[in-house]
């Protein structure tokens, strides 16, 4: 894990609140949209008005542990572009916005929400199965006051996984999809070009099922 700051801005009561922009990086199963959650229900327990906003061709939550459960007391809407977030957010005084690497208009958007007072947390890829710069999204560093990379678990050798690699043959940047299509790998085990090992593709040969529900969270 790469923390870039401190630490997250302190959390205080909406009066008392600045605008700024908080990013979760990370490769695929590493947690971002429950990192994401967590923060938002903290904000929430203060008083802040939170929405969260989701990409609405994703529909990989079952996959990444995110249930319907965490998300029922929250204010959670769907929208393709987030210039559409303008109209929605006036008494919202957080904004989250998961799987951001898929608006082309995040960092424009986070910049002027945040120019406008509220807290913005941002969580999303940070490369590409390429190990390439996912669109603008790293254009947010510079911006943000908080930065945070999360890792996952290698799903062939086990170590700290910083990156995701792609299953499948399909060369366009943006193919949804989960396990089926993807797993977080380490260095080595990206860069290696032998054969994927029959059982890295859904569980470790010693069966640790309980490592394997915690890295599919993205």
């Amino acid at each position: 894990m790469l923390d870039f700051s401190s630490k997250a801005p302190k959390i205080v009561c909406p009066s008392q609140s600045k605008g700024h922009i908080q990013v979760i990086f990370g490769p695929m199963f590493s947690g971002k949209t429950t990192e994401l959650i967590r923060r938002v229900k903290k904000y929430q327990i203060a008083n802040h008005k939170c929405m969260i906003v989701r990409y609405p061709h994703n529909s990989r939550n079952k996959e990444r542990g995110v249930s319907e459960n965490d998300v029922h007391d929250l204010n959670v809407v769907s929208m393709t572009t987030l210039s559409e977030l303008k109209n929605e957010t006036e008494n919202c005084s957080v904004v989250a916005v998961d799987e951001a690497q898929f608006f082309p208009d995040v960092v424009i958007v986070a910049e002027e929400l945040a120019n406008d007072g509220k807290i913005v947390i941002i969580a999303a890829l940070d490369g590409t199965y390429l190990r390439q710069g996912f669109s603008n999204i790293l254009q947010l560093i510079p911006l943000a006051e908080s930065v945070l990379k999360l890792n996952s678990v290698c799903m062939i050798c086990f170590e700290d996984a910083s990156y995701t690699k792609r299953i499948g043959s399909e060369t366009e940047v943006e193919v949804i999809g989960g396990k089926d299509k993807y797993m977080a790998v380490c260095r080595s085990c990206h860069n290696s070009t032998s054969p994927l090992p029959q059982n890295s593709k859904h569980q470790s040969p010693c069966k640790v099922t309980t490592i394997q529900q915690a890295t599919q969270i993205c």
